[in-house]
């Protein structure tokens, strides 16, 4: 069961309203899945994620077939019993950690590396993507694609659109018979006419929703900015439109903008981990001696469990002391942060005021810290 329904589109701007139906539950648009790597999310248990206000989740293929590999997954009821989850999961395909590795074969056949593990060669074709997210059992997963780093050659961003339609057609038939949701992903670096290329291509398989992926390996706002807007205009207007792997809260709220749905990333989690919590002023940073006497809660427009039960003058002494603690509460607020803003610019889009209320929360941000 999958399927995506169109509430309301702003009436300045492309920015979207939607709901995402799956077997596992409904999804509100636009949303941000937090990134459970290894089948968790760093430092929060299942209920403490749904406590954010999360709904959907993603896991990375990659990691999960290294270990504790998808055989066991799948014997142990799929990755929704396996990581006691109750709602959607979305899995990556492993390409963009496989092409971050620094030595790795690219073929028409697939791609191949040593494992991190043991260095064990291993070969991931688009079948095997396929095979291994089967076991897992998400509800939408993604196809082997050639994520092209930034700056490339056009002839390189070329080859990773020549390589990720023909991988994207093996997918397919691959997944065949199954129920989970394929999407596909739109690769061509920061070059317009490949993009158009790919995602016009993509549109005669007729996929359930579309991702943009290639946008996060530091390219920078302005440049995700010109191939989001030279992208969307080739995605359906009836389809999720996911953004792979972004980002910062400036780059999430000009991304829905410009008509995206679905993004992802390991940033709240992150900055977590090192004593930087998001606020609706910008980022601070706990350790800061400023904060050894502020008995302020970390941000005091957010309802989440850190702030409404602790100081941070508290945060603060759990960073410098170095107790888990600390990242636990950390990794509350911020994922709470981003859901926040995710349900704000619903209702900024549902009423037809998404650009005034994008003005106004970047303007009271600072746009990196307070």
């Amino acid at each position: 069961m999958f399927r995506f329904v169109l509430e309301a589109t702003d009436r300045a701007c492309a920015a979207r309203a939607g709901q995402l139906l799956t077997a596992h539950g409904e999804v509100a648009t636009p949303v941000f899945m937090p990134v459970g790597t290894h089948a968790a999310v760093r430092a929060l248990t299942p209920e403490q994620l749904r406590q954010t206000g999360a709904r959907i989740v993603l896991a990375n293929t990659y990691h999960l077939a290294l270990r504790p590999g998808p055989e066991l997954v799948r014997k142990a009821g799929g990755l929704h019993r396996f990581m006691a989850w109750p709602g959607p999961i979305l899995t990556d395909s492993g390409g963009f950690q496989v092409f971050s590795l620094p030595r790795k074969e690219i073929t028409e056949e697939g791609v191949r590396f040593a494992s991190e593990l043991d260095g064990k060669q291993i070969l991931l074709t688009p079948e095997r993507a396929i095979e291994i997210q089967h076991g897992l059992g998400a509800d939408i997963i993604m196809p082997l694609d050639e994520c092209t780093p930034y700056p490339a050659t056009r002839e390189l961003a070329q080859r990773g659109v020549r390589n990720s339609l023909r991988w994207l057609e093996r997918c397919i038939a691959a997944h065949r018979g199954s129920s989970q949701v394929l999407f596909g992903i739109v690769q061509g670096s920061v070059y317009p006419e490949l993009r158009r290329e790919c995602a016009e291509a993509m549109l005669k398989l007729d996929l359930p929703g579309y991702a943009i992926g290639g946008v996060s390996v530091g390219e920078g706002l302005e440049l995700l900015k010109r191939v989001v807007t030279a992208t969307v205009p080739y995605l359906p207007a009836d389809r999720p439109r996911y953004l792979m792997g972004v980002g910062l809260p400036g780059d999430l709220l000009e991304s829905i903008e410009r008509g995206m749905d679905m993004f992802d990333c390991v940033i709240p989690t992150r900055y977590a981990r090192s004593a930087t919590l998001f606020t609706r002023r910008g980022r601070i940073r706990m350790t800061h001696r400023n904060y050894r006497r502020d008995f302020y809660p970390i941000d005091i427009s957010c309802g989440c469990y850190a702030c409404k039960s602790f100081s941070r003058a508290y945060l603060h002494h759990l960073y410098q002391s170095n107790e888990i603690l600390g990242t636990i509460l950390g990794a509350v607020h911020n994922v709470t942060f981003y859901q926040d803003l995710m349900r704000d610019a619903r209702e900024a889009i549902l009423g037809g005021e998404f650009l005034r209320f994008k003005r106004a929360f970047l303007s009271a941000y600072h746009g990196e810290d307070a």
